[in-house]
């Protein structure tokens, strides 16, 4: 393929294109699989998402009483809006031939996911909590963080998100005597240089955590939605001007948080 005329070929080169778009874009994303957001479909690009506020309080009725009902507290309501936006990447594959229509594939596939996991961390960043810790992060940071949460009541999955540098800190930490002596968290860490759960939280590591002074966040599974109008896909089209096709990826979704308190940004000033 990499060799050949493709003005007249459209076959050969939409569906190998479009294989490696798409397995590239979820390879690479976090996110787009739903594992660590849950994802809604939003057929017009809009997602309403219901919140009731955590403010009934139960009462109670002592044995042997016969009248009286359970008193009513409704939840306050309200909703969350989140806008599905366009993400698109474009290429021009040229009848020249010498080009690999699947390697265009999957680097607009990788385009359209970063860009996706970049607007996540932009929306995790909107967390109301936050710790204050030095720098390098510590494991005390952590800790702070999921007391933050817990204390909200959530008892559910924590997920982490941190940068390289963080994780690295991490590692450091965990490659200390203190941690020694056995083939737990320690003997995982060092060897396949994966954090896994740590103190209650399951950790990855994303080179998208760029905000200043931020090592990453830990979140509730359920602290945000991304609303889902259509899935990453590719289409191909003639274009006479550049003798050639044009190879677009795109992607139509959004990303919030539905309760910012249950999400927790790691600050660490120099």
């Amino acid at each position: 393929m990499a060799d050949s005329y493709i003005s007249n070929n459209y076959d050969e080169l939409f569906v190998p294109a479009k294989a490696a778009t798409l397995y590239a874009a979820f390879e690479s994303s976090m996110f787009l699989s739903g594992a660590m957001l849950p994802i809604v479909n939003a057929p017009n690009g809009v997602l309403k998402t219901p919140k009731l506020a955590n403010d009934v309080t139960a009462s109670s009725i002592s044995a042997g009483t016969i009248t009286g009902d359970v008193a009513v507290t409704n939840p306050t309501p309200s909703e969350v809006i989140i806008t599905a936006d366009l993400i698109a990447a474009r290429s021009v594959i040229r009848d020249l031939g010498g080009i690999d229509a699947n390697e265009i594939g999957r680097i607009l596939g990788r385009a359209v996911s970063k860009e996706f996991d970049t607007r996540v961390m932009t929306a995790l960043d909107g967390a109301t909590a936050s710790t204050n810790d030095s720098f390098p992060m510590t494991l005390d940071a952590i800790f702070d963080a999921v007391q933050q949460i817990r204390e909200t009541g959530e008892t559910g999955m924590l997920r982490g998100i941190v940068s390289p540098a963080a994780a690295t800190e991490i590692l450091k930490l965990l490659g200390t005597a203190a941690y020694a002596g056995g083939e737990g968290l320690q003997g995982q860490a060092i060897r396949g240089g994966f954090l896994g759960m740590l103190g209650g939280v399951q950790f990855f590591t994303s080179s998208y955590v760029t905000a200043a002074n931020t090592s990453g966040y830990i979140f509730a599974e359920d602290a945000g939605r991304i609303a889902l109008q259509k899935n990453v896909d590719l289409e191909i089209a003639r274009r006479a001007e550049a003798v050639g096709v044009d190879a677009v990826a795109s992607l139509h979704a959004g990303v919030g948080l539905v309760d910012a308190t249950r999400a927790v940004k790691l600050i660490n000033v120099v």
